[in-house]
């Protein structure tokens, strides 16, 4: 389940951001969340698995017909092309009438995810 991100899960999503190459340090992690809350196009998610933990976090940008994925990070136990998937379902469903692209650091993972939704309706 994806909830939006709020002050009150800061630490958690400071955690999930870190898993991200480059985004060790605390200031460059704090930059990070201030992007996304600085324009209303793009929005931070917070991923929840089956069990309710937070295991991932998503960053997106928002426009009239596309979402940019910029970043994905899932924690270690979760890291699998089925939670992916799960996340970028959860994506998809919130902005049913965009096309769903990906930063170059998340392509291939919507790739693998758009090649999977494609042998399901054929």
């Amino acid at each position: 389940m994806l909830v939006k991100y709020k002050s009150d899960y800061k630490k958690i999503a400071m955690g999930l951001l870190s898993f991200i190459p480059g985004l060790k340090d605390v200031n460059r992690l704090e930059a990070e969340i201030s992007w996304y809350q600085d324009d209303d196009s793009r929005v931070l998610y917070l991923w929840r698995n089956e069990n309710g933990d937070f295991s991932g976090i998503v960053g997106v940008e928002v426009s009239d017909e596309i979402v940019v994925i910029r970043q994905i990070a899932l924690s270690p136990s979760e890291r699998s092309q089925i939670a992916y998937n799960q996340v970028l379902d959860e994506v998809a469903h919130q902005y049913p009438d965009c096309k769903m692209m990906g930063s170059l650091d998340v392509a291939s993972i919507i790739a693998k995810w758009e090649h999977q939704n494609e042998s399901k309706h054929e």
